[in-house]
């Protein structure tokens, strides 16, 4: 007999479906940096897509953020036996208003600022005046006074600030959008989590990523409210002591920018300190700006970045490095939504794959995603299952 044995039909087989494996990164196969230069290249051309489309994606994603948030009203209204209709429109409503509340404050703050300011022309005009007045002691030409003195108008002041603050909620045109993505995502809520329960049998890794997003994205919505609460009380608290006007509303102004990490305070500075200008010259303006800055900076650039990194597994600087990069890709919508996207991001490429997991450390903390188990002999999900299994739980099913 031959000592060489004949290749069976599966032995081929397996050695097809293990060739693809080979090239991209096994024994001979291409090498690990042009592998890393591969992805790369990929993740810009996929970055590129989304900010050709960033007035579809970043109000889409606010919608489903927006809904993510207001889950807790149906599945706290469901374990208190109220119909699933009942939740799924009290969780919308909550949405709406949310929506309502936060755009129509900084439309009112805007409205505000573009209303007061002209009061103080008489102001503006003396303390343009004295800048004149100080650069000709300064030995400056008058041809050169003349130039700057015309560059300084009230009214193009009055309309950088309300544009600025305007563009923030610049996704307002796309209000109709957002609002009608909102209720269908609510709709499909109970649903999706019921899906999702069906799947973690054989994806049980793709569940708990999910679960873990929707989770982490709450609670830094949770806690970056109650840090906006507390500036707000400090900061309206400061400017009623100082006497600028409008200080309630300031202070509400306050509380909607602290949803942008880190620079957030500045957008919510900048009215008060001209009107502190205004109202009491270069002194109260520099009170304003120094004492909003120590409050604003300790708060919002010190404490709460390090809390909500701890809260969500991410550090102060990945924090800081997705607001530029997101609002660069997004526009506004993108600074406010920076953390939550960055989370998707590595609920997509980090926690949904085990072998990925250490990088999590390398960002942030180590992935707060359970190693998932698979069902146990009497059918029961294991550990970690709560998340989304509570509010599969709590939707009826679909006639």
């Amino acid at each position: 007999m031959s000592s060489t044995s004949a290749t069976q039909p599966g032995d081929e087989a397996g050695t097809e479906a293990a060739a693809p494996a080979a090239v991209l990164g096994g024994g001979g196969g291409l090498p690990r940096g042009v592998l890393i230069l591969f992805g790369c290249a990929m993740a810009v051309i996929t970055v590129a897509g989304i900010r050709a489309v960033h007035g579809i994606a970043g109000p889409a994603f606010l919608a489903v953020v927006l809904a993510i948030a207001a889950a807790p009203v149906r599945t706290l209204l469901a374990d208190r036996g109220v119909p699933r209709w009942i939740g799924t429109t009290l969780s919308i409503l909550v949405v709406y208003v949310g929506i309502v509340l936060l755009a129509g404050g900084m439309l009112l703050a805007a409205a505000k600022f573009a209303t007061l300011v002209p009061e103080y022309q008489a102001q503006f005009a003396e303390l343009v005046a004295q800048a004149g007045d100080l650069l000709r002691d300064l030995g400056v030409d008058s041809a050169q006074i003349q130039a700057i003195l015309a560059s300084f108008d009230l009214s193009r002041v009055v309309s950088v600030v309300t544009l600025v603050l305007s563009g923030t909620v610049s996704v307002a045109t796309n209000l109709v959008f957002i609002v009608t993505l909102v209720l269908f995502v609510c709709l499909d809520a109970g649903s999706f989590g019921q899906y999702l329960e069906s799947l973690r049998g054989e994806h049980s890794e793709f569940v708990e990523a999910l679960s873990s997003f929707s989770r982490l994205t709450r609670t830094y919505l949770i806690v970056s409210t109650a840090f906006g609460l507390v500036v707000a009380l400090i900061d309206t608290g400061l400017l009623y002591a100082l006497g600028i006007p409008g200080a309630l509303l300031w202070g509400l102004l306050a509380f909607i920018t602290n949803y942008i990490p880190n620079i957030g305070f500045v957008l919510g500075l900048v009215p008060p300190a001209i009107l502190g200008l205004l109202e009491g010259g270069p002194g109260l303006m520099l009170i304003v700006i120094v004492a909003y800055s120590a409050i604003n900076v300790i708060i919002q650039s010190v404490i709460q970045p390090k809390l909500v990194g701890d809260a969500v597994g991410l550090s102060a600087s990945i924090t800081f490095l997705s607001l530029v990069v997101w609002a660069w890709i997004l526009g506004p919508v993108g600074a406010v939504l920076a953390v939550p996207l960055t989370l998707l991001v590595r609920c997509i490429f980090v926690d949904v794959d085990p072998a990925a997991r250490w990088f999590g450390g390398l960002i942030g903390t180590a992935s707060s995603v359970p190693a998932a188990t698979a069902p146990t002999a009497d059918g029961s999900a294991g550990p970690g299952s709560e998340d989304v299994a509570g509010e599969a739980a709590s939707a009826e099913p679909r006639p």
